[in-house]
């Protein structure tokens, strides 16, 4: 099994050289880079006819190129009041039907904010929330993973311990891990080891067994941060986080599944392939020395 066949890479948005507009043509152009996944970014608002996801879902499969989509960001699973509670789930239960008439298989979203409330206290409430929401898409037969993404803010509900047991207690949900969130998350530069990525594993494979290391979705980049946690998206060169050693932890581990890369333009799809190219290498690395040892 090679390196692209355990973990597919991508991009969140269009590859800014696609030439043309439109999700199709980055669909086209992500596979002429000789890249695997497109994360289509519906992180204002979802506003696609059904004709264009059929055209979306039938350019995929031509390119063999799977497809994620990035919901609204104005999404909270711990909203405040009936009304914003009605629009957060309008937001998310829209992104989940189209995306899968889209052909995707897995709805990103951001899962919501403390309110300065107990984090237990919001997790049962969320997770309450998640049950009934997955509950309604199973009964309309949209057949999609939702996959709250860990968070880059303190303030921010989601991190890595929430997000894997949102994905344990909840039937048709999975983690999204942002690495460079978890890294600013800490607003101290911690979350940047060999150990603590391999830490990070550990917890997933104990929650969510062998197989929840198998259907993993992560999101990559560099990223600026203060003690609060995430300023800013950056590309790989112009930040800390140890790329490398993740990608190492990724393989030691045999992960499987999808990572797309947020780098601000122009620099997410360089980011893309030298990740691509960097974890395959490590991939043959890892088989040479099998068959040494």
């Amino acid at each position: 099994m090679t390196g692209s066949e355990l973990i597919r890479f991508g991009t969140v948005g269009a590859p800014q050289t696609t030439p043309g507009s439109g999700t199709v043509a980055a669909i086209e152009h992500i596979r002429q880079l000789g890249l695997d996944h497109l994360e289509i970014a519906w992180v204002r608002s979802v506003r696609v006819s059904d004709q264009t996801c059929a055209e979306i879902k039938a350019a995929a499969a031509d390119q063999a190129v799977s497809l994620s989509i990035h919901a609204p960001y104005f999404i909270n699973l711990n909203s405040q009041t009936d009304e914003l509670m009605a629009k957060s789930d309008e937001r998310l239960l829209a992104a989940a039907r189209k995306g899968c008439l889209a052909g995707a298989k897995d709805i990103i979203f951001h899962p919501g904010s403390y309110h300065s409330q107990p984090p237990e206290q919001v997790y049962e409430r969320a997770r309450d929330h998640l049950l009934e929401l997955t509950s309604r898409l199973r009964d309309e037969g949209i057949k999609v993973t939702l996959r709250p993404e860990t968070m880059g803010k303190g303030a921010m509900f989601g991190n890595l311990e929430e997000v894997v047991r949102l994905s344990r207690d909840v039937p048709g949900v999975a983690p999204c891990i942002d690495w460079a969130h978890l890294h600013a998350r800490t607003g101290s530069g911690a979350f940047n080891s060999y150990d603590e990525f391999a830490a990070a594993l550990v917890t997933v494979r104990d929650l969510l067994g062998e197989d929840g290391l198998h259907h993993l979705h992560f999101h990559m980049s560099g990223i600026a941060y203060t003690a609060k946690g995430e300023k800013e998206h950056l590309p790989l060169n112009e930040a800390d986080l140890r790329y490398r050693d993740l990608l190492q932890a990724w393989v030691d581990f045999g992960v499987q599944g999808t990572c797309v890369v947020e780098a601000p333009q122009p620099f997410h799809t360089a980011d893309a392939l030298m990740l691509q190219a960097t974890y395959r290498r490590l991939v043959d690395l890892n088989e040479v020395a099998k068959e040494s040892g």
